[in-house]
């Protein structure tokens, strides 16, 4: 009885009884585009109000997401991942262990929560894959797909923040037995596993879209960019990424979530590798390659598409990267241009919001495919090591972090 009253509880939550939107990496369709509106169009010279600091969250390098008016961010205390969640006046409800940190370089954790109907969907940087109750903080299921399926994680470890479907939760494990699996979101169970394309995992996050009436899962592993049925496991196709890996370092080290729109699905990384635009063909059942651009080797920090033109950064070394704008249709460079370093950015309001990993300087910029164009600028200078987490932008805030603190600002007046 006592089993079937959890069951019956963690279906209320975690089904579809009461559908909830989902607050995941990079926003809406993991686009990098926050749909707030009417945000300030420029900030006093130290930036816009500060509503809110925290300290000690944690080490990491994910994003803070706000769900239910409710602050939910992952770290890392010594050697256990954490989640944590926070009233929005900074009272700490609580703090749940959920997996083991990645034991080499950069351990700091890397996954920004999934959340949808009160639960939170999360990995560890050594492969345990959880489910938590974003109320109560207990766990609510947990598999340590990492040993299960004898992953294969790349050289800095696992950076995913898990994609989502109405049943199921997807996690790339890379390695010899399977490339992809998909768990129950009820109880973690394994609902289907692909077959595996040999090597490892890549850093990053997975996608879903839609095409032809194919739920297509697009993941990378350091060699391919895959598309996968949801409903089954089914690999429908594949594009070999690796090929275009050409120096000798960040081999196999893709980094960004896929961006797609009308029928084309853009992927870039760092390490001088070329930014890709593929087509799509009309039944979803495969692509062809359209344009690549040299120059566009977004390290970590993703894209935005805003009109018909791609803003971000590239890589020039591990210490420097310009910012760049390029035609969606055709791969052009309109500009790129030096500013302090490269970085994540996000988009909100017709505005993009750009955060230079090195100093910590956080712009707002118009999307002018013509220049570089700052609005407004301020610099984060609590907090420790570089500047990687993106920003997050709910309800008219704007949510940064820096290590172990984390900043909470009102765009809106």
């Amino acid at each position: 009885m006592r089993r079937l009253t959890f069951l019956l509880l963690t279906f209320i939550f975690c089904g579809n009884l009461f559908p909830q939107d989902v607050v995941e990496w990079r926003g809406t369709n993991r686009t990098g585009i926050y749909p707030d509106i009417n945000l300030l169009k420029s900030w006093p010279e130290n930036g816009p109000q500060l509503l809110l600091e925290l300290k000690d969250i944690g080490k990491g390098f994910s994003s803070p997401v706000i769900y239910k008016n409710t602050i939910y961010v992952c770290g890392n205390r010594d050697t256990m991942d954490v989640v944590s969640s926070y009233e929005m006046n900074g009272k700490k409800n609580w703090e749940t262990v959920f997996g083991r940190s990645w034991k080499q370089a950069f351990p700091e954790n890397r996954c920004t929560p999934t959340i949808e109907n009160n639960c939170i969907y999360i990995v560890s940087g050594m492969g345990q894959v959880a489910c938590v109750d974003a109320v109560s903080g207990k766990l609510i299921w947990t598999i340590d797909a990492q040993t299960e399926f004898k992953g294969a994680p790349h050289s800095w470890g696992i950076a995913e923040s898990l994609a989502i479907s109405d049943k199921a939760v997807f996690y790339v494990t890379g390695g010899e037995e399977t490339s992809v699996i998909a768990l129950d979101k009820l109880n973690g169970k394994v609902l289907w596993k692909t077959k595996s394309l040999g090597g490892t995992r890549a850093y990053a996050s997975s996608v879903i879209i839609e095409k032809a009436g194919l739920h297509l899962l697009l993941a990378q592993t350091a060699k391919d960019l895959m598309a996968i049925n949801i409903e089954n496991g089914e690999i429908v196709w594949t594009f070999n990424i690796i090929q275009y890996h050409t120096g000798s370092i960040g081999v196999g080290a893709n980094t960004n979530t896929p961006l797609y729109y009308n029928n084309e699905i853009f992927i870039t990384s760092g390490y001088n590798h070329p930014a890709i635009m593929l087509s799509l063909a009309d039944d979803g059942r495969s692509v062809l390659l359209k344009w690549t651009n040299p120059d566009f080797d977004n390290f970590i920090g993703g894209v935005v598409k805003v009109g018909d033109y791609l803003f971000g950064s590239n890589w020039l070394n591990d210490n420097a990267g310009n910012w760049m704008c390029v035609d969606w249709k055709t791969g052009k460079t309109m500009y790129e241009t030096k500013w302090f370093n490269n970085g994540p950015i996000i988009s909100a309001d017709g505005l993009l919001y750009c955060y230079e990993i090195k100093h910590g300087n956080l712009a707002l910029v118009k999307p002018n495919p013509d220049k570089f164009e700052i609005v407004s600028s301020f610099r984060i200078k609590k907090g420790e090591g570089p500047h990687l987490a993106h920003p997050t932008i709910y309800d008219g805030k704007l949510l940064v972090r820096h290590g172990e603190y984390l900043a909470v600002y009102n765009l809106r007046n």
